[in-house]
């Protein structure tokens, strides 16, 4: 029933069909497909999802594979500085959508495979729905090269122990990883997952 889902005045993009399907049943609100990789050459969606992101923001929920990430960054960088993006990540699982005979090529789970539980506590984790939390900048990209997960040798390597740690995408960007955290975590939070993956545990 409608009532039982979320609802949202910001489209939501994702890439096909049955991961449109999949939130229909969670979300009370537009849903976007970007077709996969058909998005890079379709001007009229594009012109619309640009339209949206002026004015009422826009909500990205792709993939956690390579697709995913290309297409989440394609998008961000055609909409431009000023556009209001909000990122959800989906967390790295592994397996395979009931549909498919075999799983996807890195063996993670897509937005339509992802339980339901999971991905309204994505939405809820980045602010979107279900908490008062106020949401405030309290790492920045200075702080990330000084805890070594930017700029550094091994930096790539303990950015992805973190992430595995924070249940993040292992393919999620310097940047990406910045949005997340202001987003997701506390700085406890952070620093204690961050302290563990130090130590090896």
């Amino acid at each position: 029933m409608a009532s039982d889902r979320i609802k949202l005045d910001m489209p939501v993009i994702v890439e096909g069909k049955y991961d449109k399907i999949k939130l229909d049943s969670i979300i009370d609100g537009i849903i976007i497909t970007t077709g996969g990789f058909s998005i890079y050459k379709d001007r009229r969606k594009l012109d619309m999802i640009r339209k949206y992101a002026k004015t009422t923001g826009v909500i990205i929920l792709t993939d956690s594979d390579g697709a995913g990430f290309q297409i989440r960054n394609m998008l961000k960088s055609r909409l431009g500085a000023q556009a209001k993006i909000i990122n959800i990540y989906i967390p790295d699982v592994t397996g395979k959508e009931k549909r498919k005979e075999k799983p996807s090529k890195e063996g993670k789970l897509g937005v339509e495979g992802i339980n339901k539980e999971l991905l309204i506590k994505a939405f809820e984790d980045a602010g979107v729905v279900g908490s008062d939390k106020l949401r405030e900048i309290w790492i920045d990209k200075q702080r990330l090269t000084d805890d070594g997960l930017s700029g550094g040798e091994n930096s790539s390597e303990l950015r992805k122990r973190l992430c595995a740690k924070l249940k993040l995408p292992e393919r999620i960007s310097s940047k990406g990883l910045l949005e997340a955290l202001n987003t997701v975590y506390t700085e406890e939070e952070y620093t204690t997952a961050l302290n563990s993956v130090i130590k090896g545990e």
